[in-house]
């Protein structure tokens, strides 16, 4: 949300969602407050802008960064806590950095790199709201996800989602600043 003041806004879909919820819905509001801003940061922006990177030699831009959040939703949800074997979307054994490398500014890149995220971020809603508990896990041999290479419990993946999504959401503020000097909350 952009607005004047820097101050939040009473349109502002992110404000006053559950407050005093249980912790499953505590943690599903909070990554639905990240994702919203993702998806916030990005509007109004051509597939130029989407892929602007933000210093040379880095490859980092917000269309690399939808790239690679739908990678960490699918490889969280559909392969970690649902055990599905499918493909990365975006990266491969020879180019790790494909979500990022690949980001490049073609209107066709930018609307499959949406759909994926949108396609990965409704899964992973439809599973955890589907998920009998907090307590289920997921097998993390590889320690991909930061489980010491163990189980994981669906309530370390969305506290670890949440993370993730805040993470990049410093890298999102100061990329869109830099295309159009544009801040918001």
């Amino acid at each position: 949300m952009f607005t004047a003041d820097g101050k939040p806004s009473d349109d502002d879909p992110r404000e006053n969602g559950p407050t005093l919820g249980d912790e499953r819905t505590t943690l599903v509001e909070a990554i639905r407050c990240a994702r919203l801003t993702l998806e916030m940061k990005c509007s109004g922006l051509d597939a130029e802008a989407m892929a602007r990177r933000s210093v040379e030699p880095l490859t980092m831009s917000l269309l690399g960064l939808v790239r690679h959040l739908a990678e960490v939703e699918r490889a969280t949800f559909r392969v970690l806590m649902a055990g599905q074997d499918v493909p990365k979307l975006f990266c491969s054994d020879t180019d790790r950095d494909g979500d990022f490398d690949g980001a490049v500014p073609d209107p066709q890149v930018v609307a499959e790199a949406w759909d994926a995220w949108r396609a990965e971020v409704d899964f992973a809603e439809r599973f955890v709201a589907e998920a009998p508990t907090l307590d289920m896990t997921g097998d993390d041999p590889m320690n991909l996800h930061g489980s010491g290479g163990g189980q994981m419990s669906l309530r370390e993946v969305l506290v670890g989602m949440v993370w993730e999504y805040g993470r990049h959401m410093g890298h999102v503020d100061l990329l869109r600043e830099r295309i159009d000097g544009r801040i918001g909350q």
